[in-house]
């Protein structure tokens, strides 16, 4: 599996690139502001033809270049709670457009494809938005109404762009985690549409589902595993036991 990460963009945001290595159709995840020319060279030098767009969430900062980055032709998918956000993210997130418009070069435009996910992502094992890359969506609200995070297995290939799996991983599920989750914190619920209970609710869902060897890979900063989080930090143990 390749899988690419890309940060140098408007507040940092991560953007990652799914292929499977015989089919060469990717899933980009979460394209912010400043990461449209990345993705292009990057399918590029790796000879990968693009098949979807994929978006944890529709805040400015994971879906500013979505429009550049699907063109015409390719759907960008979305929760169905997040669809309105696409008419304007930034106002809908509650930032001013500036950031995103100075790191990226361009004004928002809608994509020319939205769509809802598709409700085979959402149940047994997932589907494939392209061939070969298999996609559990599981719905986590509370950071947004429709934030949802992503499951995909496989062995992730070598590569210089390539995140770095974090210690104690178990080889083969990995978590695209979005704004709900990261690395010693969790997502901020003080934005419109952001819920505290809900942020409760989905961060208790995702201890009980899923293995705790899981890396994940959030929508800001480094990867961790689930267990790790668990342990250790404190916003989860809040959030989960109250302690």
């Amino acid at each position: 599996m390749i899988f690419l990460q890309y940060s140098d963009t408007a507040l940092r945001a991560n953007c990652y690139i799914l292929a499977d290595e015989t089919q060469r159709k990717a899933v980009v995840v979460d394209p912010g502001a400043g990461s449209a020319r990345w993705v292009g060279e990057a399918l590029a030098a790796r000879g990968l033809e693009l098949g979807a767009v994929l978006l944890t969430h529709a805040h400015a900062d994971h879906c500013w270049d979505a429009a550049e980055v699907a063109g015409e032709r390719t759907t960008v998918y979305v929760a169905e709670r997040d669809l309105y956000r696409m008419d304007d993210p930034a106002a809908h997130t509650g930032f001013m457009a500036d950031p995103f418009i100075a790191e990226s070069g361009h004004d928002w435009k809608r994509p020319a494809k939205v769509e809802a996910l598709p409700p085979l992502l959402l149940v047994g094992g997932g589907a494939r938005l392209v061939p070969g890359v298999a996609i559990r969506a599981l719905p986590a609200p509370g950071h947004t109404e429709g934030t949802t995070v992503y499951l995909f297995g496989g062995e992730l290939a070598d590569d210089r762009e390539a995140p770095a799996l974090p210690k104690g991983a178990a080889p083969g599920q990995h978590l695209l985690s979005g704004d709900l989750l990261f690395a010693g914190s969790v997502g901020r619920t003080d934005l419109p549409g952001g819920d505290v209970r809900e942020m409760m609710e989905s961060l208790r869902t995702i201890a009980q589902v899923i293995a705790p060897g899981t890396a994940f890979f959030p929508g800001h900063g480094a990867a961790s595993t689930i267990g790790f989080e668990l342990e250790n930090n404190e916003h989860v143990r809040q959030a989960i036991w109250g302690a």
